[in-house]
């Protein structure tokens, strides 16, 4: 499926990185725990991978 959509793995984009490899309190970044920062990133970034992916699809 994904050699005919390859636009899916925008999909992907936002959750590149695994939960325990963030889950750290140290490092701090902007004063926030880094899994705060990785939620908050990820959270912002999915919207876009689905607009990505859907812009992509209508081809």
């Amino acid at each position: 499926m994904l050699r005919r959509r390859p636009q899916l793995l925008w999909l992907l984009v936002p959750n590149l990185g695994a939960l325990p490899f963030v889950n750290r309190v140290r490092p701090v970044v902007l004063g926030l725990p880094f899994l705060f920062v990785w939620l908050l990133g990820a959270t912002l970034l999915t919207p876009v991978a689905v607009w990505l992916t859907r812009r992509g699809d209508r081809r």
